[in-house]
């Protein structure tokens, strides 16, 4: 292995043996993130030990907050006043975030947050994994609102995504998730970490016109409001209640229509550039697995066993889940018998496979309570059924 280096700046170039919660931080630091907030709990802690160690190297501002609410809190702050922002969490901690990421979506706030799955309800198994918060990373504040959402599998893919995630966000002027989960986020792989120059990282879009003219919420060309740093001398206001192109509350239907629309649209309209999936012999196959995170590793297993017998199965990772690529399963289920879809849950985003296959072909889940992972067998004996 090459040696391991830093850049004058502090951010780790080389070859690195990290499990995928180190990963999430150095992403992170890669990305130009420079505040992070939050409150520790299992098993996301080492991401926040480990930017508590590096961030004050780059410049950077770690803050233990109080708990979690206040964690969504002081990330919006800090995301205004300039700073690229993330926090991570846990089961009981992304319910408790719900409604300031609320408050951060109808605020077009750019900031990225990592959940490090476990299995649940409530305090469940705070040690064990899980993909249990995946509907509720969609859905889990009130509201009519889109979220982007990104699924890697590997530590390596927790540094590369963590990278993405922070683009995507201030491209889009959104919230961004990192749906880990706990094998991911506790298995230590090989990562690769490039020289700062090799790395596409995106800054946010500025307001340049004039101070007394600025409008945080009125779209440019491209739908998306360019933002300004508080402090620079802007006089701006936000809200979380239905606010016009100044920011100010405006309590009516069509401000509603106007304000909630313009949050759908502006992730619904580049859903082609922003959604990334992954495929392996799906145009040819009679049974297609659909699976994301830790469940897409353990997949490749039974379905190469099942080739090994002559069955003819594709591979589909969902690399992004939220939004989901609707385009690509409907145009799938014209041709397959079925999908398969292993998730570590008792069966939630196969229920949108499920809405998008639109009766066309069998959708058939492989659910899994938690606490580990797939029994290879058991995705294999749920293929070789679906392609009778």
């Amino acid at each position: 292995m090459k040696k391991n280096k830093a850049d004058p700046k502090g951010v780790l170039t080389g070859t690195h043996f990290l499990d995928g919660d180190f990963s999430l931080a150095e992403g992170a630091l890669a990305a130009g993130c420079r505040f992070f907030g939050g409150y520790p709990i299992t098993p996301s802690t080492e991401t926040a030990e480990r930017f508590s160690e590096r961030i004050p190297r780059v410049g950077g501002v770690f803050i233990q907050m109080e708990d979690e609410l206040g964690t969504m809190a002081v990330l919006i702050g800090a995301s205004w006043a300039g700073k690229k922002a993330m926090s991570v969490t846990s089961g009981p901690g992304f319910s408790l975030m719900m409604e300031n990421l609320g408050l951060a979506c109808m605020l077009e706030t750019p900031l990225v947050l990592a959940n490090v799955q476990r299995g649940g309800p409530s305090t469940g198994l705070p040690t064990l994994t899980g993909q249990q918060d995946m509907m509720q990373a969609r859905w889990g504040s009130h509201g009519d609102y889109e979220i982007i959402a990104i699924s890697p599998d590997s530590p390596q893919e927790c540094f590369d995504f963590t990278i993405e995630a922070f683009n995507l966000s201030e491209k889009y002027r959104v919230p961004v998730l990192v749906m880990t989960d706990e094998c991911v986020g506790h298995m230590h792989e090989k990562v690769v970490i490039p020289p700062a120059e090799e790395i596409e990282v995106s800054e946010r879009k500025l307001y340049k016109g004039p101070k007394d003219q600025y409008l945080p919420f009125k779209p440019d060309k491209d739908g998306i409001p360019p933002m300004v740093k508080a402090g620079d001398g802007y006089q701006f206001h936000v809200t979380g209640l239905t606010h016009d192109e100044r920011g100010y509350p405006v309590i009516n239907a069509e401000c509603q229509d106007w304000c909630v629309r313009h949050l759908v649209d502006k992730i619904k309209n580049n859903a082609d550039d922003i959604i990334q999936i992954e495929e392996d012999q799906t145009d040819s196959a009679e049974v297609v697995v659909v699976s994301y995170g830790i469940s897409s590793r353990v997949a490749v297993r039974a379905v190469n066993k099942a080739r090994k017998e002559g069955l003819k199965v594709g591979n589909l990772r969902l690399i992004t889940v939220w939004p989901f690529p609707e385009k690509r399963i409907r145009k799938l289920a014209k041709d397959v018998k079925a999908f398969v879809f292993p998730e570590i849950n008792y069966g939630q985003v196969v229920h949108e496979l499920e809405r998008c296959a639109g009766g066309q072909c069998k959708v058939v889940g492989v659910p899994h309570m938690g606490g580990g992972v797939h029994n290879p067998d058991d995705i294999y004996k749920v293929i070789k059924e679906a392609a009778k």
